[in-house]
């Protein structure tokens, strides 16, 4: 599936998630404290194939990769703000 340079909005979709602002915003405030300190793919609030995805997407540096980094900041890196 070929959609340019993906969004966040569009990263959520491909893993099966809720994609409104609202919905994304939710997800990180509610997963956030899990997920501190992890690498995106371990953070404990995915299943399997939702983990499997996102390592191989980071791992080939795809265009899934920026979007990953992204969610990584606001879910996974300390001291930075969500939303």
């Amino acid at each position: 599936m070929d959609i340019g340079h993906p969004t966040l909005r569009d990263l959520f979709q491909q893993l099966g998630l809720p994609a409104s602002e609202a919905d994304i915003a939710r997800f990180i405030e509610q997963h956030r404290p899990a997920s501190l300190g992890c690498a995106l793919p371990e953070a404990p609030v995915w299943t399997p194939a939702q983990a499997a995805f996102l390592r191989e997407a980071i791992q080939a540096d795809a265009d899934w990769a920026l979007p990953a980094e992204w969610l990584t900041q606001a879910l996974c890196t300390p001291g930075t703000a969500a939303g």
